[in-house]
């Protein structure tokens, strides 16, 4: 069967977007618009894997939303809505937690990670819902889907799935979704810790620039950043073993659409004193525009609510047939 060509991605309202979310994703999810079909949903349903305080949980979610169309996702050409409207959803989920097997979800190192020792006393929900994520891709035959590295075992996963599926029924139903792999940069680190990822839940706020941060507060972040005594190289090979300086000069890359080696070309033999200035300005430029136009959205939740509602009634036309059909090969009684 041929599938058309159509991209699906989602964040999750867990917590305040930073600046990894917005160069590891939501940057990437703009340009796709011109090439693809694109669904992008915010998955408040997968922020439930934990507990989540509902008002906080309703912010966040047009929080996503309102930083989506700022970033420049147009609900007139993609879908923007909020997985939770869908009830579809749910409904391919528990279809494929009876696909997928046992050890396949055992093997998901987010799960490992997020539930450390105390695996016994999480939620089923963080365990299974590599199934309900896989859903979410598969659910509308999406082809590909944008990825960075911490994501790649999830697509595999949802790869795994829709083979056994169409095996288990000798059919070409779903679509064997590719990744589309982020270029340079994609991983965005701490600015306090350059071996671990940039994130919402780390207990000092300088770890990441917000993307609600105004420009003295991005400014300030990139001042305090810690990186180290030596002059930055003027070959990438030497940002080795230099975690933050890598990962500096990853975000001006990454901002300002350009290679690593190029701003070593630029930078190399200088020291932080001259580098952070110019990426604070940099930062400033890129994101103080976003932030005032999240704002300007979520000075108005209505307009938020009433796009959300609108991507999950054209979601839902997509969705509805194609559980129908999938209803329908199982042999479910209509």
């Amino acid at each position: 069967m041929a599938f058309s060509d159509r991209v699906f991605s989602g964040i999750q309202p867990s917590g305040d977007l930073h600046l990894g979310n917005y160069l590891g994703a939501i940057k990437r999810f703009v340009p796709l618009q011109n090439t693809h079909d694109c669904i992008y949903c915010v998955v408040d349903m997968h922020a439930i894997t934990v507990w989540q305080d509902p008002k906080k949980l309703h912010r966040s979610t047009l929080e996503v939303a309102a930083a989506y169309l700022a970033a420049g996702i147009d609900p007139k050409k993609s879908i923007i809505f909020n997985q939770s409207q869908v009830v579809e959803h749910t409904e391919l989920a528990w279809v494929f937690n009876c696909v997928a097997r046992m050890g396949w979800m055992s093997r998901m190192t987010q799960f490992k990670d997020k539930a450390g020792k105390n695996s016994e006393k999480v939620s089923l929900g963080l365990f299974a819902y590599p199934a309900l994520m896989a859903a979410d891709i598969l659910l509308y035959k999406a082809t590909h889907v944008p990825v960075g590295d911490d994501q790649k075992q999830h697509l595999e996963l949802t790869r795994d799935i829709a083979a056994k599926f169409n095996n288990d029924f000798k059919i070409d139903f779903f679509p064997i979704t590719e990744p589309l792999i982020a270029g340079s940069a994609a991983r965005i680190m701490s600015l306090r810790d350059g071996s671990k990822k940039m994130s919402s839940s780390d207990p000092s706020d300088l770890s990441r620039i917000s993307l609600t941060d105004d420009a003295d507060r991005i400014a300030k972040k990139i001042k305090k950043a810690k990186s180290d005594p030596e002059p930055l190289p003027s070959e990438e090979a030497g940002l080795k073993d230099r975690p933050e300086a890598d990962n500096l000069v990853g975000i001006f890359a990454s901002l300002s659409g350009r290679s690593k080696q190029d701003i070593l070309s630029e930078f190399g033999g200088q020291g932080f004193g001259v580098f952070k200035p110019a990426l604070a300005e940099l930062a400033v430029e890129k994101l103080a525009p976003m932030n005032k136009e999240m704002a300007r959205y979520l000075d108005d939740p209505k307009q938020i609510e009433d796009i959300l509602r609108d991507g999950a009634e054209r979601a839902s036309i997509i969705a509805k047939e194609n559980m129908k059909q999938v209803r329908d090969i199982i042999g479910f009684v209509k």
